[in-house]
């Protein structure tokens, strides 16, 4: 059992009870500098993280710490403009609070965004992937019982999302995303490993959220925004200011995407 159940029981109850929310049937956790997404939120209510009992706040530039609630496409949809980072001092448990509190308010589908590096030298800085599978090294991810086992798939969800980009003509890539810790950028040795193992993208959260949806019985999609080309990519040095550029280049095929996303899967 979860640690964090009573707060998120208490968070549930306190959102519906302001009347923030509303039977979401979706939700986004938004990424750094994806959270533009919340002005296509129609009839949108907010509320600041620190607002709600118990709750967890950010401190990573780029995350608004924020909840959003409201229609896209016609679905009520709740946004989480902003994450917690095992970097920030959070545990494992305390950083899939979102995706838990998703799943207490009856949300049937989650889509996990991110800023990524790119270990792949054929993507390219505002590429848009979606994560086919995830890879993260050995650590113990999932906040399961030990005797509770589990295999994390999702090429049904993945296919179908990229039918839905297809439609939306809206570019996409699919590859394999590996989840590090943090805070620091990898090593160029580190890079050159990753890439030997086939991954594509790197970066520090949405795999523990996207595997916690899936234990939970949620549909769930990770999008990752290439933002940067990895350690030994490019020769440029990594710089934050490079996420707010990458997502600025494709905030509104991001927000189409979710868009169509939500309203073909609960709509």
């Amino acid at each position: 059992m979860n640690p964090y159940a009573d707060l998120i029981s208490k968070s549930a109850s306190f959102l519906k009870e302001q009347k923030i929310v509303h039977n979401p049937k979706a939700a986004v956790i938004l990424g750094s500098g994806l959270g533009d997404f919340t002005d296509y939120i129609e009839d949108a209510k907010s509320i600041d993280y620190g607002d709600i009992p118990g709750f967890p706040t950010v401190s990573v530039v780029g995350h608004k710490g924020s909840l959003f609630s409201g229609k896209v496409q016609g679905v009520e949809t709740i946004a989480f403009a902003g994450r917690f980072h095992f970097y920030e001092g959070y545990p494992l448990t305390k950083t899939i609070v979102p995706v838990l509190l998703a799943k207490e308010l009856g949300c049937e589908l989650l889509v996990v965004s991110n800023a990524a590096g790119s270990v792949n030298y054929r993507f390219r800085v505002g590429d848009l992937m979606l994560i086919d599978d995830i890879m993260h090294l050995g650590r113990k991810l999932s906040v399961s019982n030990k005797q509770e086992t589990f295999r994390y798939t999702n090429e049904e969800m993945v296919d179908r999302v990229e039918r839905i980009a297809a439609d939306s003509e809206i570019a996409v890539r699919k590859g394999c995303y590996l989840y590090m810790t943090g805070p620091t950028y990898e090593t160029k040795a580190e890079i050159r490993a990753f890439r030997l193992i086939g991954v594509d993208t790197v970066g520090m959260s949405t795999a523990p959220e996207l595997l916690e949806a899936k234990r939970l019985g949620m549909e769930t999609i990770g999008i990752s925004l290439v933002t940067n080309m990895a350690t030994g990519v490019s020769k440029t040095t990594l710089d934050h200011s490079e996420i707010k550029e990458a997502a600025e280049m494709r905030k509104e095929d991001f927000a189409r995407l979710v868009a169509a996303i939500v309203h073909q899967e609960c709509g």
